[in-house]
């Protein structure tokens, strides 16, 4: 919204709308006041009827600045003012619309001033002026005999007193109604326009809410697919260079040493295949209402850790499994969690480690949190987990990914080469007590 230098809110202007609604009113206006003469004139409201030429600029005085009463009311209101002063003065017979036009601007000023302070300055200056000339007519009147007839008696008030009295009341609820009122619409339009800009406001954010969903989930997604896809498809590769090693090399073992290679890569594929079938069902809602402690792309936690050693062991490679602690109770994130940062550090030292190295997968409880450690001993070269391959390979990002999902979490997450050789992926996430089943 748009504040002009007291802080205060500006509105906007009328418009097309707006122009013609006003212009329509002068028209109106003019018609009236031009009616009324005639009628005050024919009514002997003065001694001589109105000079023509002199009505015919009252009318005009009155009524066409109203076109621009909400773009200039301030403007408008001092000619109007003017006008009405300068037709009483050469008596021309006109109170009633002249009054009309004379209200409506300074109810646009209320209503329309775009400077709040200018607003107010005005409209004290006009009134003032009014009830100054104001006075000077009652005083006038007052002492004027000629509007007492000779055989009137005295009242209750002096007709003078009383006159001044009537004049000074209604001019009173005159301009005190023209200004409340045009304070008030000032206000109600304020309300209207801080309405808007909320609603407006509070669009863009759902908008933005969405969006930022869309993108997590596309995250998310990426990182299932990610974790899926790239530790079965290594356990793979590793597996078929066994079977192909031990076909050339012949012997007498060869044969159940290929056909066991050819299993496991087998086992391996039917799993990526459940996992990925899990995944799709759950984006595609068919696996039952959302929001179930089982649902989710994978149901595999803390526990297949030690499963998870065993595939690499029958790769060919060693690995060994250790927990410490009483095993604590998880929440299905935070398990889900542990097990993908398990088996994306497990697929990093599949690839990187070389095939002499020993990977240990190790579970620490305590009684604030839960540690989950994967090292090995190889000295291949690692990423950064906070920064991606320059090409954007699987490798950065699934790195990445492991941060992400930590964190998502509470948790955090140490990698980094280890002293005595090898690598090291610790992550740590602190235990939420989970409230007891009713």
């Amino acid at each position: 919204m748009e504040l002009d230098a007291d802080g205060h809110w500006m509105r906007p202007g009328p418009g097309r709308d707006g122009m013609r609604a006003d212009g329509l009113l002068a028209v109106t206006i003019a018609i009236g006041a031009t009616f009324a003469i005639v009628l005050y004139a024919s009514a002997g409201f003065f001694d001589e009827p109105p000079v023509p030429w002199h009505a015919a600029l009252m009318v005009l005085g009155v009524s066409g600045p109203l076109v621009w009463r909400r773009t200039h009311p301030i403007t408008v209101t001092i000619v109007i003012s003017l006008v009405y002063f300068l037709g009483i003065l050469n008596e021309v017979p006109e109170v009633l619309f002249s009054n009309i036009a004379l209200f409506s601007a300074m109810y646009s000023i209320g209503a329309w001033g775009r400077n709040r302070r200018a607003a107010r300055i005005s409209r004290i200056i006009i009134v003032i002026a009014m009830f100054i000339w104001l006075f000077w007519s009652v005083t006038q009147a007052a002492f004027d005999t000629s509007l007492v007839p000779e055989d009137s008696g005295v009242g209750l008030v002096a007709p003078g007193v009383a006159f001044g009295l009537i004049t000074l009341i209604t001019n009173v609820l005159y301009f005190a109604g023209a200004w409340a009122f045009g304070d008030r619409a000032w206000e109600a339009a304020r309300e209207r326009a801080v309405l808007r800009a909320r609603t407006d406001e509070l669009a863009r954010e759902r908008e933005l809410t969405a969006s930022q969903a869309v993108a997590l989930d596309r995250v998310r997604i990426a990182r299932e697919l990610h974790d899926v896809v790239a530790h079965h498809v290594s356990v793979m590769g590793i597996q078929a260079g066994a079977a192909r090693r031990a076909l050339g090399a012949g012997g007498p073992d060869a044969e159940e040493l290929a056909t066991t290679a050819l299993g496991a890569i087998e086992q391996s594929a039917r799993d990526a295949v459940d996992e990925l079938h899990r995944l799709v069902s759950t984006l595609r809602g068919a696996d039952g209402p959302a929001g179930e402690p089982g649902d989710g792309p994978s149901t595999r936690g803390v526990a297949h850790l030690e499963s998870l050693a065993e595939d690499v062991r029958a790769a060919g490679r060693t690995a060994r499994f250790q927990s410490i602690g009483e095993p604590r109770h998880l929440s299905p994130l935070v398990d889900t969690t542990l097990y993908r940062v398990a088996q994306e550090a497990v697929t990093n030292s599949l690839k990187h480690a070389g095939a002499s190295a020993t990977i240990e997968v190790r579970v620490r409880y305590s009684d604030d949190a839960v540690e989950l450690e994967v090292a090995d001993t190889g000295i291949g070269e690692r990423r950064a987990p906070t920064a991606p391959s320059p090409t954007g390979a699987p490798g950065g990002l699934g790195q990445l990914g492991m941060r992400e999902r930590v964190a998502a979490v509470g948790g955090s997450l140490e990698a980094g080469a280890r002293s005595r050789g090898g690598y090291l992926v610790r992550a740590r996430v602190p235990l939420v007590v989970a409230e007891a089943a009713p």
